[in-house]
């Protein structure tokens, strides 16, 4: 299974001749499991056509950066942020000019500028355009600015020249894309995580619950599969497939999810609580369907286990590494809770805003841990899942 399954490529294609090897990339991509969106500069579309593209990755193609509709919908923030990686194939020399320069008078080069995602470009040029000094230097600006650059390859070339400057095939593309979302940080360890609500039975057709969807604590558990961990997904009820890599432990209620983290945290490093555990449950669950006779019904409820607690209590424990989910005076709670259950870290959010709250594809998140406080820009819950991970492993 190829690193690039599920993750979300953004294809930037400028104005060269090697364009037409980008449709071929796009097909490529999707081969590994990859989903595709392509952004096209106005010289592009003189070598190969918007519609190609668009039949080819299934999805609307970008090219215009004050278009109405288009910022009123996908608009260039929301490219930047979608993407896992920005791909520039081909990168000419005037793009890559663009970009040392810092320029965002196109689309694909605002987009470089906002997105959080690495940036990838694969070279094409003629030979004597590739040598010249000024290319050379815009090419070691880039590097220092941490774009990786793919190529270029060397052989013939559409003007009849011979010498470097030949974009590389998609294959080798995709073989130098694929390392990034491979970074070995936690190979060799065993990373458990929770995700997603619990159920409390009140009957047999009815339970308390949230509105936790699991995005977040799967998109961690890919993330640390990706590092290399043997990653173990310990989820109450979602409509969420289980990431590759990853093995499933289904639960629904809070006791249920409390044994399963018990038995697998048993060997292992890394225990993330990133699921939202209910906190009470119904004392006693009624056998059968409780009838609406009267117009009103007391429930009994009690205290659910505290699992990250218990988790962080163990003589033998991992890094135990909580969740805050808060509508009100966030830092203070997640400090607390950092405190008062002796964590090695939390992270904590706003789920009283909209944008970033439970079922929402985005996140934007506090990491505290005693010594450091810091705030993390709003990102997809992928792209904030690998800087989480990096940021775990450290500890």
């Amino acid at each position: 299974m190829s690193s690039l399954a599920n993750k979300r490529i953004l294809l930037g294609v400028s104005g060269g001749i090697a364009a037409y090897k980008s449709a071929d990339l796009v097909r490529r991509l999707q081969d590994v499991g990859a989903s595709v969106r392509v952004v096209m500069t106005s010289a592009a579309m003189e070598f190969i056509t918007p519609l190609t593209m668009q039949a080819l990755s299934g999805h609307q193609v970008y090219h215009s950066l004050l278009d109405p509709e288009a910022e009123a919908g996908m608009g260039h923030i929301e490219l930047a942020r979608w993407a896992d990686v920005m791909l520039i194939a081909p990168a000419t020399a005037d793009l890559m000019a663009q970009l040392a320069s810092g320029l965002a008078d196109s689309l694909l080069t605002a987009i470089c500028l906002a997105t959080p995602a690495p940036v990838v470009i694969a070279p094409a040029m003629n030979q004597g355009m590739w040598s010249k000094d000024s290319t050379q230097h815009n090419l070691s600006t880039l590097k220092q600015r941490n774009i990786r650059v793919l190529g270029p390859a060397q052989g013939q070339q559409a003007c009849g020249d011979v010498g470097l400057g030949r974009m590389l095939e998609p294959l080798d593309i995709i073989a130098g894309i694929e390392p990034l979302f491979a970074t070995g940080c936690l190979a060799g360890k065993k990373v458990v995580i929770t995700a997603g609500p619990t159920r409390e039975a009140i009957d047999p057709v009815r339970y308390i619950s949230n509105h936790s969807s699991g995005k977040m604590g799967y998109a961690l558990a890919e993330a640390a599969a990706e590092a290399g961990a043997h990653t173990v997904l310990v989820s109450g009820p979602t409509h969420l497939a289980c990431p590759e890599r990853v093995s499933m432990r289904q639960v629904v209620s809070a006791a249920d999810m409390l044994a399963a983290c018990l038995e697998e945290t048993a060997d292992c490093q890394l225990f993330i609580s990133s699921a939202a555990v209910a906190d009470y449950r119904p004392k006693a669950a009624a056998s059968q369907k409780i009838k609406k006779d009267q117009d009103a019904m007391t429930i009994e409820l009690e205290k659910n286990p505290d699992i990250i607690a218990t988790i962080a209590a163990l003589p033998n424990r991992p890094v135990s590494v909580g969740f805050a989910a808060e509508t009100q005076h966030v830092l203070d709670y997640a400090r607390g809770k950092l405190l008062r259950k002796n964590l090695d870290a939390i992270i904590a959010n706003d789920v009283s805003r909209n944008d970033i709250g439970f079922n929402s594809d985005d996140n934007q998140v506090y990491f505290i841990t005693k010594e450091v406080t810091e705030e993390l820009p709003t990102l997809s819950k992928t792209q904030l899942a690998r800087i989480l991970i990096e940021k775990l492993a450290s500890l």
